[in-house]
C-alpha cells in the first residue's frame, strides 16, 4: 500500500479465507465478492498452506474455520504469528469455542451453519476495525514526516463485551447495555435491566479495562456507566443519591465526587 492510497483510504482490504468446508466456501466468497471494499488474498482448506502464506503476505481479514482436518484455527494462528491479519474471525460448529476465540485475540466468531445477516454484519465491524488501524498508522507516519509533531501513543483499547459464562451457555454481552457494576469479593454483579450476572473479576482489574469517558467509579464497591445516569440529588455531608434511568438510586461517595464532576457542574 502506498502512502497515497493511505491518505485516501481507497486501497481494498484484503481478506483470506481458511474453511475446510466446501459448502461454508460456496457461502462465504460470494458475499466477499459481492462487496466492492475487499479483495480475496487467496482460498486455503488447509491450516498448513494458509500458515505458509500468511506468513508470506498477512491478510487485512481473516475468515478462519476452527476445524480444520491439520491443523485447527487455534494451531493456525499460533503458527502464523500474531501479525498474521488485522482482525481475526474464528467459524466453527461449536458454542463453546467461544470464549477462546475471544482469548485468543479473535475480533468475532461465527456459529455455522453461517447466517447471511450476521456473515454481513461481521463483516462490517471487521472492515472498520481495519480502517480504524489504518488511520492510526497513518497518523503516526504523518507525525514521523513532520518533525515538530510528536509521535501519538496508540489509543487504549478497552473491552467491548464481557463474556458471561452461566451453567449451560456463554453469554457475549456489549458493555453499552450495562447499567451498573457492584463489587463482590473477587467477582462482580453486572446489572442490565434488572437482571444481575456474576463475573468472576475483581472490580479494579475490570475497572482498568473499561472505558473511563463511559464507567466511573462512585463508591468503592459500585462502578456505574453514566449514559445510564439521569438525576443526581445531594445528601448530607457532601454524598448524592445517583439516580439511574430505571430508578435504580445508588450512592456516591464524597470521596469519589470528582470523578462525577463535570455533571455536579451542570447541576
Amino acid at each position: 500500500m502506498t502512502f497515497r492510497q493511505e491518505l485516501f483510504d481507497s486501497a481494498p482490504i484484503r481478506v483470506r479465507v481458511v474453511e475446510g468446508a466446501s459448502e461454508t466456501r460456496r457461502f462465504v466468497l460470494p458475499h466477499l465478492e459481492a462487496d466492492a471494499d475487499v479483495s480475496i488474498a487467496g482460498v486455503h482448506d488447509a491450516g498448513g498452506a494458509a500458515v505458509e502464506a500468511l506468513r508470506r503476505e498477512p491478510a487485512d481479514i481473516l475468515f478462519l474455520d476452527v476445524d480444520l482436518e491439520d491443523l485447527d484455527g487455534f494451531q493456525v494462528l499460533h503458527e502464523a504469528g500474531s501479525e498474521c491479519a488485522g482482525a481475526v474471525v474464528l467459524m466453527t460448529t461449536r458454542e463453546e469455542h467461544a470464549l477462546r476465540a475471544f482469548e485468543a485475540g479473535a475480533l468475532d466468531y461465527l456459529l455455522k451453519p453461517l447466517a447471511p445477516e450476521r456473515f454481513v454484519q461481521v463483516l462490517g465491524r471487521a472492515k472498520e476495525h481495519v480502517r480504524k488501524d489504518r488511520l492510526q498508522h497513518l497518523v503516526r507516519r504523518l507525525a514521523g514526516l513532520v518533525k515538530t509533531l510528536p509521535e501519538p501513543s496508540p489509543a487504549p483499547r478497552y473491552l467491548e463485551r464481557l463474556v458471561i459464562r452461566e451453567v449451560g451457555r456463554v453469554t457475549l454481552l456489549p458493555v453499552e447495555d450495562v447499567d451498573w457494576i457492584s463489587a463482590e469479593d473477587n467477582y462482580v454483579q453486572v446489572h442490565v435491566g434488572g437482571r444481575g450476572h456474576l463475573l468472576r473479576q475483581p472490580l479494579r482489574e475490570l475497572e482498568a479495562r473499561l472505558d473511563p469517558e463511559r464507567f466511573v467509579r462512585i463508591h468503592r464497591s459500585t462502578l456505574v456507566n453514566l449514559q445510564r445516569v439521569q438525576e443526581l440529588r445531594p445528601l448530607l455531608h457532601g454524598e448524592y443519591q445517583v439516580i439511574l434511568r430505571d430508578r435504580t438510586t445508588l450512592k456516591l461517595s464524597r470521596g469519589y465526587r470528582e470523578r462525577l464532576g463535570p455533571l455536579l457542574a451542570q447541576g
